[in-house]
């Protein structure tokens, strides 16, 4: 391998706009690629624009009829079908909207692409993650799933064991639903518990089914998990089972909406504790799939504050070049986003937190909420794959 890592972006993936009033504003795509060039992460690692996945890569998720229906909403938005989850409240069609969809694909799988033949180590697709779109749906602000594109395309190329950490506040279901019943997929899910959050799925008894039976994680968090129960669940559980599993390519979806100042969750989580698991998913990497990283976005909907901070740590970290906590940011980014949004922005990289937690070997206290969730996902999932509970 070179040891280069890839950040894959093209300005035209900004066009993925659900228009003026939708939470997912197309602005902290661009805010985060600025922020990105103000720090100079440009000189640490190669910017990559691909193109689109074509038609016969979507169908290695999605359905024929459902990539359809989404071109035609696309070429008339006002003929969208809602049965496809399309023209909804959360999935307003747009002109253009499966081009852009499919320009966004097309940058997770060419990374997972390159990631495979050994061009590069680690690769960044910050606007991917869109890990709600079923084979037959939109859902969730996600029209086509880039994730599940990308790891099916490993599988194409010949991966056997491919591990799919998702850390954004709401369930990876899209991504869990297409590799269900297939063994060579581990996906691994942290998300606030579905009784009080969107798509209200993700129980910890859900655990894949046939030859994929154990294959699915899920850890459903107590709406109002900060840092230290956060982290807690994710050393838990996550490296235990990434070990045992020993994927050839790590893929991992870092929405940013677990922080506290996010309109549309319920955890509380700093941007200190995002960047550490960060660079607890870049280390088992490492330690456990040879270094093959593919890191993507997802949610996040504090645009200024919170989002493309998150990110460019994500995408320093992938790049070998993390950036200090406490460094701050570039007066040009400032302006940039004031420019932007008549907003002012943060001052520096961190929240000021210095996140710790109790590991799990310490024991746990089976009156507490966040250990009960804990143990309820290992019960579940850690004996069908031979380890202790």
């Amino acid at each position: 391998m070179s040891g280069r890592a890839q950040l894959m972006w093209d300005d035209a993936v900004t066009g993925y706009d659900f228009g003026p009033e939708h939470p997912m504003d197309p602005v902290r795509l661009a805010l985060t690629r600025k922020l990105i060039g103000a720090f100079g992460l440009d000189r640490e690692l190669e910017v990559v624009a691909a193109k689109a996945a074509g038609e016969s890569t979507l169908r290695l998720v999605h359905r024929e009829d459902y990539i359809a229906a989404v071109k035609a909403a696309s070429a008339d938005p006002d003929a969208a079908d809602v049965s496809y989850g399309i023209g909804t409240v959360d999935d307003p069609a747009f002109a253009g909207m499966h081009e852009v969809s499919a320009l966004i694909a097309g940058q997770s799988v060419a990374a997972a692409e390159a990631i495979w033949r050994g061009d590069v180590v680690h690769a960044v697709n910050f606007a991917g993650g869109l890990h709600h779109a079923m084979p037959g749906g939109a859902a969730g602000f996600c029209i086509y799933n880039d994730a599940s594109l990308a790891i099916a395309r490993l599988l194409e190329l010949g991966a056997e064991r491919v591990a799919y950490v998702d850390v954004d506040v709401h369930h990876g279901d899209g991504v869990q639903a297409a590799f269900w019943e297939d063994p060579r997929v581990l996906t691994i899910s942290l998300h606030e518990h579905p009784r009080t959050l969107f798509p209200q799925t993700g129980w910890a008894e859900e655990t894949g089914a046939g030859d994929g039976e154990g294959s699915a994680v899920n850890v459903a968090l107590p709406a109002g998990t900060s840092d230290a129960g956060w982290l807690r669940a994710f050393h838990a559980v996550v490296p235990e089972l990434i070990e045992d599993f020993r994927p050839q390519v790590l893929v991992t979806q870092h929405g940013a909406d677990t922080h506290f100042e996010d309109p549309l969750a319920h955890l509380a989580i700093s941007l200190d504790a995002q960047r550490m698991v960060q660079e607890a998913c870049h280390e088992l990497a490492h330690a456990h799939a040879d270094g093959r990283w593919l890191a993507l976005g997802g949610g996040g909907y504090a645009i200024v504050d919170v989002v493309p901070r998150s990110w460019t740590h994500l995408t320093a970290i992938a790049a070998g070049a993390p950036i200090e906590p406490g460094a701050e940011v570039p007066e040009e980014w400032r302006h940039e986003v004031f420019a932007r949004t008549r907003q002012l922005a943060p001052a520096r990289m961190t929240d000021g937190r210095t996140p710790k937690w109790l590991d799990w070997s310490a024991g746990y206290d089976p009156a507490d909420r966040l250990d009960q969730t804990i143990l309820a996902t290992r019960r579940a999932v850690f004996p069908q794959r031979g380890l202790l509970a």
